[in-house]
């Protein structure tokens, strides 16, 4: 028995001395043998010892508190494979993003700065994964304001995606052994933070930019409404994407209580769906909206009438563009004081229809439409057109009455009616026609005088 032992003893020093010799010859399966790590039926493989060794450390790094993802192993790998994730990165870009193919040379190497900031930021957040991430405009700021104003938040976000799925597919290779799945999670954690902060950026400008559009809107729309028409209008309306296509006219009504900025937002909305293209304007206690499109305008004004508070609301002469809708929005507001001279106006009206009011209220251009539209063209029909008009009016509408005055049968007079009925599209057997009419003539009699 005490030989056995002695021979243990002995023997046991040249066994490491083997395996000293064994490992330093490369012979790792030999080396692993001499030291006990052999492949027998009961002993683990060469390639399972380090695994499983690497998760227990692992395994009692998480149960001790320690983020893993912090292993000073883990963190030299990810500095060294900064190079070789930004090549790869740019690799899938290139085959995955069309929008990224198209731009130009100098913009794709932009694109690349950026990738390389993103990595080199998730590099430097590595190092401590309790500190807040860099944010998008610090990963941005290598590349110029024009790229940043030119990249979409969805391609930002892609472009996020694309670099978080390369250092997922290069985990393996990156990370420690042991600790592929901390590195997949710390990437995913950093991605996460970088999409929420890019959509902040992107909130925060799309509210500046909506709080700038609102301000230019309200700009054009008063210069409308004061009928200026410059340069600098053109450049505001173009400037806040009105397409131009077709006509353009302008409604105007009393505003509803408590119309503030999230409604006045959904009548922009719901006026863009109904004709194209909208503009919305508040002035006082009178709701301003400016349509253009190449459809029914009138029939989108009318679908909009819900909109409005309560009282008329008066549709502007339509025009042929929305340089000239200040002549629209000024016939618009002359209807809208006239109004209530006629109560039995319908709602909506249209401001052509408010003729005779608007000369009672003063509107000059709507003197001047009558004179031209009514009295001018009946003095020019010649035929006693317009002496038969006279004479029904001023009989009080009676065919018999102005038959006798004018000695001629009533069918005659009835035939002349139907004349400044054709000429003048005011009918003068309808009541409410008869009174435009009649206010034309007297116009005209003045403008005689």
């Amino acid at each position: 028995m005490p030989a056995t032992r002695r021979a243990a003893r002995t023997s046991a020093p040249k066994t490491d001395r083997e395996a000293g010799s064994a490992a330093d010859r490369g012979d790792s399966k030999d080396a692993g043998q001499a030291a006990g790590h052999g492949t027998g039926e009961d002993g683990p493989t060469p390639e399972a010892a380090p695994d499983a060794a690497s998760e227990t450390a692992t395994d009692q790094a998480r149960e001790s508190g320690t983020d893993p993802a912090g292993f000073p192993m883990n963190l030299q790998r990810v500095r060294e494979a900064s190079g070789l994730l930004t090549a790869a990165a740019m690799r899938r870009l290139d085959e995955d993003l069309t929008w990224y193919r198209d731009l130009p040379a100098e913009d794709r190497s932009y694109v690349g700065l950026v990738a390389q900031a993103g990595i080199n930021a998730f590099t430097s957040w590595f190092t401590d994964p309790d500190r807040p991430p860099h944010g998008v405009s610090e990963i941005f700021a290598a590349a110029p304001t024009e790229l940043t104003r030119s990249i979409s938040l969805q391609h930002t976000l892609q472009l996020v995606r694309v670099v978080v799925d390369v250092v997922e597919t290069h985990s393996d290779r990156i990370a420690a052994p042991g600790g592929e799945r901390d590195l997949r999670e710390a990437v995913l954690r950093y991605s996460r933070e970088v999409a929420f902060s890019a959509a902040e950026v992107y909130a925060r400008a799309a509210e500046w930019r909506g709080a700038w559009d609102a301000r230019l809107e309200a700009l054009v729309v008063d210069a409308l409404v004061r009928g200026d028409g410059d340069d600098s209008l053109r450049s505001r309306i173009s400037a806040l994407g009105w397409s131009g296509r077709g006509n353009a006219l302008v409604v105007v009504g009393l505003a509803t209580e408590g119309l503030d900025e999230i409604r006045t937002a959904e009548i922009r909305r719901v006026a863009r769906r109904a004709a194209g293209d909208a503009l919305v304007g508040i002035h006082g206690d009178r709701l301003v909206l400016v349509l253009g499109g190449e459809g029914d305008l009138v029939a989108a004004a009318t679908s909009l009438l819900s909109r409005f508070g309560t009282g008329p609301v008066v549709i502007g002469t339509q025009v042929p563009s929305l340089t000239d809708a200040a002549r629209s929005a000024r016939s618009a507001l002359a209807g809208l004081t006239a109004a209530p001279a006629w109560p039995q106006a319908p709602r909506p009206v249209m401001a052509d229809d408010l003729l005779p009011e608007r000369v009672l209220t003063g509107d000059y251009t709507a003197r001047a439409t009558l004179i031209a539209q009514a009295f001018t063209p009946l003095q020019d029909a010649g035929g006693a057109v317009l002496e038969t008009l006279s004479a029904y009016l001023g009989t009080g509408r009676s065919l018999e009455a102005a038959a006798r005055h004018l000695y001629v049968h009533p069918n005659t007079v009835r035939y002349r009616l139907r004349k400044v009925s054709e000429i003048t599209g005011w009918d003068p057997l309808d009541a409410r026609e008869s009174f435009v009419l009649q206010v034309a003539l007297a116009l005209g009699q003045l403008g005689r005088g």
